[in-house]
């Protein structure tokens, strides 16, 4: 699952992370296999100083696109800006996936 993330301030940051949270965990439970990079890299940014850009996840991210059936991604704010969604749909393309665009319908402010 595909979406922003980088931002100038960590509410933007935070409040990400809980819509793509949120979009997961109502994926799963609609019998969806969902793996968010977000998900994955969030806690250890902000706990053991991972980098949380593009260029540090670059080379992880290309490997579980690799893996996957399909690229989603995730339509919140930022995701038409974001550096690491759009090399994420490149990556896709390259791999020949499909991209599937959703809409956020949660209720995280």
């Amino acid at each position: 699952l595909a979406s922003p993330y980088s931002h100038k301030t960590t509410d933007v940051i935070e409040k990400r992370f809980k819509q793509v949270a949120e979009t997961t965990a109502k994926l799963m439970i609609e019998g969806y296999y969902i793996f968010s990079p977000i998900l994955n890299s969030h806690y250890l940014s902000i706990t053991h100083g991972l980098a949380g850009d593009w260029n540090y996840w670059k080379t992880f991210d290309e490997l579980i696109i690799s893996k996957c059936a399909e690229l989603w991604v995730l339509k919140i704010d930022g995701w038409q800006e974001s550096v690491g969604v759009s090399a994420e749909i490149k990556i896709a393309e390259e791999f020949n996936l499909p991209v599937k665009y959703i809409e956020y319908d949660g209720n995280i402010t």
